[in-house]
This record gives structure tokens, sequence and C-alpha cells, in this order.
């Protein structure tokens, strides 16, 4: 079983978790994105309730038709305090929060918020669904905090280390896992490809 766990579009908003639509450089990402998944035989698609998610799975079901299923369990981590606050705003009021985060000791929750293994014992729930499905390549719409906390659990990675799973996981990227029955383990297959935006400078959020 492949599971390929995606990464929404950029969203319409700099701020930190708003529920908003994406911008029309993820409706872009999402189309370049479903081009590719034509070729992957996909027969399951999920994704976060949040709006971001729900679109560029929409967007992508145009070329992989297949039944869209909305689960809040892969929503992204709760952000606590910060959300809704800008980049500036929240160095400037959560200091001392983010610098003992950096430190990457233990798997400290965002204030008011969740921590990684919150995140990943609520996703798991949807993986544990696509896992008994009987399906064999599942496409997941979901968010870089469920990403880096699903790998990290999955593989009995330090959950305090799951900030050093990629410096910046790009919009539209795809992680793949892979399941054996046999053995009944998961394992990570490919982390953070985006080479269907290659060619698209504008798209990749390293050029922002």
């Amino acid at each position: 079983m492949n599971i390929y766990l995606i990464r929404h579009g950029r969203q319409n908003s700099p701020l930190c978790n708003v529920n908003v639509e994406l911008a029309k450089e993820g409706r872009r990402q999402a189309e370049f994105l479903g081009r590719r998944l034509e070729r992957y035989h996909i027969d399951a698609l999920y994704s976060s309730n949040l709006i971001r998610a729900v679109e560029t799975a929409e967007i992508l079901n145009k070329y992989i038709n297949q039944p869209h299923l909305i689960r809040e369990d892969i929503r992204e981590i709760s952000f606590g305090l910060l959300e809704g606050m800008s980049n500036e705003e929240i160095d400037g009021e959560f200091a001392a929060f983010k610098r003992e985060q950096m430190l990457l000791e233990e798997d400290i929750p965002y204030p008011g918020g969740e921590c990684g293994r919150q995140v990943f014992e609520r996703a798991m729930r949807t993986i544990e669904e696509i896992r008994t499905s009987g399906k064999s390549n599942i496409a997941v719409v979901t968010h870089g905090g469920v990403i880096r906390a699903l790998v990290s659990g999955l593989l009995g990675l330090d959950m305090s280390k799951k900030l050093l799973l990629g410096a910046s996981l790009e919009n539209t990227s795809i992680t793949q896992l892979v399941y054996y029955n046999d053995s009944k383990r998961f394992y990570l297959q490919r982390f953070n490809d985006y080479a269907h935006l290659e060619s698209e400078e504008g798209l990749l959020r390293t050029n922002l």
C-alpha cells in the first residue's frame, strides 16, 4: 500500500493557520500535482476539513476522479494562541516559547494548542482507516505539522525532533509512506518531493 501525504497548496493569507482559500499560486501548484498524479493509479482521496486542503483535493480530483473523503483528524496542528498572528507578532509575543521549541529537547505544545504526539494520535485514526480500506494508492491532502508528526510517529523517531524533518515543506509536495502487510510496518519512501514544481520557481516557498 502506498500512502501519498500531500501538503496543501499555498493559502491566501500569511497569517498563522487561518482557515482561508487557496491563493492563485496554490491553485496552480495543485494543477501541476494533479497532472503528475494521473500516472499514480490513485484509488482513494482523503483531505483534512480545512478549506485549503479541501480545495487542493478538489483540484487534484479533476485528474484522479475518486470519491473525496474529508476527515477532521488530519487537520493542521492547533497553534493555539498563535493562530491568526503574523510571524512578526509571534516572534515578539511568543519569543520565549520559540526559543524553547527550537532547543528540540521536548515535544512541547503550542501555547493553548497541541504537541506533535497529540497530532499523531488523532491523525492515526485516519491512517488506520486507510490501512484497512483494501485500497492500494491513497492520496491524503493534509498539512506540514501532520506530515512531520506522522513520519516521526510511524518511524519511531523522537517527536521532539520533528522540526528537523525538512527546513520547509513545499506546498503540494509528496511524502510517500509504504505499508507492508506481512511485516505490519510503514516505510518512508520519499519526503517533501516537489519535482512537479521545479520548473516553476515562483511557486516554491524557498523563493518567497
